[in-house]
């Protein structure tokens, strides 16, 4: 396996998903779960709910550590536009889409904010590929953005634990690989290519996304701290 080296404290491998429709209820879940998450992904859901910068300016004066998942992915001179405006907001990453252009363009605004491209949706399989006209298997398709992506000046990518074992192995450690679709059980939802805490770190991610696993549990912040000892143990 192809475990990451980076020196990155344990307690913040663990990124939750504040997926919810209201920057109030947004701010409860925080609190809710107190010291058992530190980094926060903040999507296209809340982003629609309003208060987006103000959301980043509480979460890090609380000392949140905050990534921007908006996917930005439109003409090269807008995107890089867009990500300007993140600079001096302590963002720690946020996400972009799109060709050699678009990254570029990204990566050269980037300022203190390290980008991420991503490379394959977690909730598309080989069927959906074949479905939007890629003739290449996925793994194929994401090293190939992965490298392109790095070659172009960013820091990282979004990746399935399924495709990080041949990242680490062609594209080595400089690479920050972050996997969603972190399923702790059985998975029963719309995320197809889904891998579990200790195998997505086995395969190389630097960090996992973790959202309805934690919210949808009985005991948030318990169901929190567990994947929290579950990652000590991989790294111990």
């Amino acid at each position: 396996m192809a475990r990451p080296s980076k020196n990155i404290p344990p307690e913040e491998r663990l990124i939750f998903a504040l997926d919810v429709p209201t920057v109030k209820e947004a701010k409860g879940l925080v609190e809710e779960l107190g010291d058992s998450v530190k980094f926060y992904k903040l999507g296209l859901e809340i982003f629609m709910a309003g208060g987006y910068y103000e959301l980043i300016d509480w979460l890090r004066a609380r000392g949140k550590k905050v990534f921007v998942d908006l996917k930005f992915f439109d003409v090269p001179e807008t995107v890089k536009r867009a990500v300007r405006q993140l600079n001096g907001r302590g963002v720690a990453f946020a996400t972009v889409h799109g060709n050699d252009g678009i990254l570029k363009a990204a990566a050269q605004e980037k300022g203190d904010v390290k980008i991420l491209a991503v490379t394959m949706l977690t909730s598309l399989d080989q069927g959906d590929m074949e479905d939007l006209g890629f003739k290449a298997d996925i793994k194929s398709v994401v090293l190939s953005r992965a490298k392109r992506a790095l070659e172009a000046g960013c820091d990282g990518v979004i990746s399935s634990g399924l495709e990080a074992p041949a990242l680490r192995e062609n594209l080595g450690e400089r690479l920050i690989i972050i996997t969603p679709g972190i399923r702790p059980v059985k998975n029963t939802d719309d995320q197809k290519r889904t891998v579990d805490i200790e195998e997505a770190f086995e395969s190389g991610a630097d960090y996992i996304v973790v959202g309805r696993p934690i919210k949808n549990a009985s005991d948030r912040k318990a169901a929190a701290e567990e994947i929290h000892k579950r990652i000590k143990a991989v790294f111990k």
